[in-house]
């Protein structure tokens, strides 16, 4: 397939899309990205991660501009270390939508992520982060998670699959939350309506680039509004299948530098 090389706006995911599963970004993936930006291009992360769990990845990446943090409810200036927009989820919204989804398939764990600039990860007795890099505060209790502003709920389940927590979230919470699904072990409520395809649009028009210049690239369920807004849509070859579906093309996994496959044959060395 023959794409055009003319991309404004490069959108990657982090989580098993840039990164790769030691939080590391290959020094290929970097030149890669470097080159495109040397042709004219913006590169610009849209992750699920809040901002403060993505600071120091940005500072890593060298980026000094916008980053779409919190699955599209924050956008975030790296140079200033300001927040320029967020969503938060409605917190007594935030605990119906609990309520229901426990009635529906027993107790599950949760876990948030506060608003802000410095908001912390919160997790209740018996949630287990997905990401044992980035850092959480135990609560003794549930009611303990709403004490500040938050931007989203995450949960788990003991025995329930990602996808049958998923579905089963979305079955029951209505117009409360938006569910996604961004990872293993990674189901997430967010202010309803936000998905990644709001947060990037925000971005992309302060950068003045249209949804016709922008290449995205993912991995999972949460990432099929971006490719949807997105001219060009990038699976991993590890990806979701129900992302591969929907994707206008399938690269390699994140730990073989698929993005920089992609980008090495958009963005021509010379």
């Amino acid at each position: 397939m023959v794409a055009s090389p003319a991309y404004a706006l490069i959108a990657t995911d982090l989580d098993g899309t840039l990164l790769r599963g030691d939080d590391t970004v290959s020094e290929r993936s970097l030149a890669a990205l470097a080159r495109a930006e040397r042709a004219g291009a913006r590169h610009l992360v849209v992750t699920g991660r809040p901002a403060p769990r993505v600071r120091p990845l940005l500072a890593a990446l060298g980026t000094t501009g916008l980053a779409v943090c919190g699955q599209g409810a924050q956008v975030y200036d790296a140079g200033s270390g300001r927040m320029l927009w967020s969503v938060r989820l409605d917190r007594e919204l935030a605990e119906t939508a609990l309520g229901k989804i426990e009635a529906e398939v027993g107790p599950v764990f949760a876990a948030v992520d506060q608003d802000g600039t410095d908001g912390l990860t919160l997790i209740e007795p018996g949630y287990r982060m997905p990401h044992p890099t980035l850092p959480a505060v135990g609560v003794a209790r549930r009611d303990d998670l709403w004490g500040a502003p938050i931007s989203k709920v995450l949960l788990r389940h003991a025995t329930l699959s990602d996808d049958e927590l998923a579905a089963a979230a979305r079955s029951v919470v209505g117009s409360l939350a938006t569910v996604t699904m961004s990872g293993p072990g990674t189901v997430e409520l967010q202010p309803c309506g936000v998905t990644k395809a709001t947060g990037l649009a925000l971005a992309a028009e302060r950068l003045g680039v249209p949804a016709a210049g922008a290449l995205a690239f993912g991995d999972m369920p949460n990432d099929i509004p971006m490719f949807r807004w997105a001219a060009h849509g990038v699976a991993m070859a590890n990806a979701h299948p129900e992302l591969k579906a929907v994707a206008d093309e399938v690269t390699a996994s994140n730990e073989d530098d698929g993005i920089a496959v992609v980008l090495e044959r958009l963005f021509p060395a010379g």
